[in-house]
């Protein structure tokens, strides 16, 4: 059954005031995980921190928790963004995060931000930054880097800006290679030998790419 505690900071039961408090969930529907010598436990956006032999040492929001943790791994706004604009770096990052119980899904639900880039959402809640949707970052680049398109002919770059509406619209997941390339209105452009070729060669297209997302990140 579930069983009730005070939350942080709390008045204790008998004392003057009461509440606020909040209804700990069963011992089976919490999400756990070990890192680091150490162990979480998650479940309706609350965290429980143990000590090694399980003990609980304390609640805390799911958001502050995921705050608390990026700057464990990153201490700066700009450490974390050099990182983010390099996407092996990045699925570093959020490797990190995940086997900690970060997850972006949860994270931009407990915090009431769907819109929000994970970046941009890790960031205003870590260092206080402030809070830009996918698509404000999407147009930001596009307004600020116009000679990073213009670099490019205008099959190509209409390509990139196709990526650049799919992240807007989903997230950064959409500049998965070779997968995207079958998704319309990409796949309009033809097979992926094709588009391929339209950047000429292989390499060329996921330099494209990668670049995209490091120009997306440095605006």
């Amino acid at each position: 059954m579930p069983r009730v505690i005070p939350t942080p900071g709390a008045i204790e039961p008998g004392e003057q005031e009461t509440g606020p408090y909040v209804i700990e969930p069963p011992e089976a529907e919490r999400r756990k995980y070990y890192f680091d010598g150490g162990q979480v436990e998650i479940a309706a956006h609350l965290v429980y921190e143990l000590d090694p032999n399980g003990k609980q040492l304390r609640v805390v929001r799911y958001t502050e928790y995921a705050a608390d943790t990026v700057r464990t791994l990153c201490p700066t706004a700009p450490e974390l963004r050099a990182l983010w604009a390099d996407p092996v770096k990045r699925a570093e990052i959020i490797r990190r995060l995940e086997e900690r119980g970060i997850s972006f899904a949860e994270l931009a639900e407990a915090a009431q931000q769907p819109e929000a880039d994970p970046f941009d959402l890790l960031c205003h809640l870590a260092f206080n930054a402030p809070l830009r949707t996918r698509r404000e970052r999407a147009q930001k680049l596009r307004e600020t880097r116009k000679d990073f398109f213009d670099r490019y002919g205008p099959e190509a770059r209409q390509i990139l800006e196709e990526l650049l509406d799919k992240y807007a619209d989903h997230g950064d997941a959409q500049f998965a290679l070779p997968d995207v390339l079958h998704v319309p209105p990409i796949s309009a452009h033809g097979t992926v030998a094709d588009i391929i070729r339209i950047f000429g060669g292989p390499d060329r297209l996921k330099r494209a790419v990668s670049e995209l997302q490091s120009q997306l990140y440095a605006a």
